[in-house]
């Protein structure tokens, strides 16, 4: 696996590091053979590659205990957006890829998404609970805008009265606003807006190919004006980077109709904890080992805990600030808990092509 360094613009990770299950790994040296003055038709250029993934079955489960959710959704593994913090990274190792940049730039998509999933919805044993769209990598990243899987997987749900949650931070959402209003309607749907950080400078660097934080707020208010239940989750809470923007978060989303409202601490497991430390040396040297030293005091004196009660809130005097802050702040602007209280009694299996209405 080539080990690109360096900072490129447009992309999240400053590097390519070998995945955990890979065993060998080369590294790319300048030998000092180029003696050139414009270096720019040798710079390393990549392109994003998509490509479908052969999926047998569409819909995940957990059996999680701090997850509100039993079932979820990817369309896409991998993520064009970039986001250097994202946990999701490391899923890639299981393809032969790296979690650095492989995973921005080699996007597989569920081509048959919408027939997978609606052959899983009419299994006699199937019984509805909220389905969550976009919880490991952003289900309307920037292929959705010609693949349509996100949205082919809306229709199949739609028809089923099926109730969804959806996480993302692209304003591309809004394309789908016509299923989303009709399904808000029947109480099927709410949507929880990511934002991370207001700081147009701090967004650019830590989710580069991501919408503005302007522009999430703006698609926040266009979802509650249009009737779809939107809420925040600032997520994830970066201790000494981003956490001394909650009350502002809050303040932001509260003033674009935000109806509910979330946290998560940042998580780095597995290879994430070697590429965050990297960015953060890359951007931010002067306060790297402040960030990282918060981190440990909130994670057992470590940079990750996967424990479950732990892993999405931390533990020690710091996490538990973060934590205060966060509820207080929400208390005083009104905005409610995240909670998953949609109508499960609508779910019906539609007649499929070719079957016969019953006569009573």
């Amino acid at each position: 696996m080539d080990m690109i360094t360096g900072q490129l613009k447009g992309r999240g990770a400053v590097g390519n590091p070998a995945g955990r299950f890979e065993q060998t790994e080369r590294l790319a040296v300048d030998d000092g053979w180029w003696a050139g003055d414009d270096e720019s038709d040798l710079a390393h250029k990549l392109l994003t590659k998509i490509r479908p993934d052969a999926a047998r079955s569409v819909i995940t489960r957990n059996q999680s205990p701090d997850i509100p959710f039993d079932r979820s959704i990817n369309p896409y593994r991998g993520c064009e957006h970039g986001c250097v913090y994202c946990f999701a990274r490391p899923s890639h190792s299981f393809l032969d890829l790296s979690p650095g940049l492989d995973f921005e730039t080699r996007i597989f998509f569920k081509e048959h998404a919408a027939k997978l999933l609606e052959k899983e919805l009419r299994k006699p044993r199937y019984k509805a609970a909220p389905m969550a769209l976009g919880v490991n990598t952003d289900c309307y990243q920037p292929a959705e805008r010609e693949l349509k899987i996100t949205r082919s997987i809306l229709e199949v749900l739609d028809a089923f009265n099926h109730p969804l949650s959806i996480i993302t931070k692209s304003a591309g959402i809004l394309r789908d606003l016509d299923i989303l209003t009709s399904m808000a309607e029947r109480n099927l749907v709410h949507v929880m807006i990511s934002v991370t950080t207001l700081d147009r400078e701090l967004a650019r660097k830590m989710e580069p190919r991501a919408a503005t934080p302007e522009r999430r707020l703006k698609t926040m208010q266009a979802l509650n004006n249009a009737g779809v239940p939107t809420g925040v989750l600032a997520s994830p809470m970066i201790p000494g980077l981003n956490d001394p923007e909650i009350e502002k978060i809050l303040t932001a989303c509260a003033e674009a109709g935000a109806v509910q409202a979330g946290y998560l601490l940042l998580r780095l497991p597995y290879e994430l904890k070697d590429m965050f430390t990297a960015w953060l040396e890359a951007h931010y040297p002067d306060r790297a080992r402040h960030v990282l030293s918060l981190i440990r005091q909130c994670r057992s004196g470590n940079l990750n805990n996967s424990e479950f009660g732990q892993r999405f809130t931390g533990e020690g005097p710091y996490a538990e600030i973060i934590r205060r802050r966060f509820h207080v702040a929400q208390n005083k602007l009104g905005i409610p808990e995240r909670t998953l209280d949609l109508d499960c009694s609508h779910f019906e299996v539609p007649l499929a092509r070719g079957d016969q209405m019953g006569l009573f």
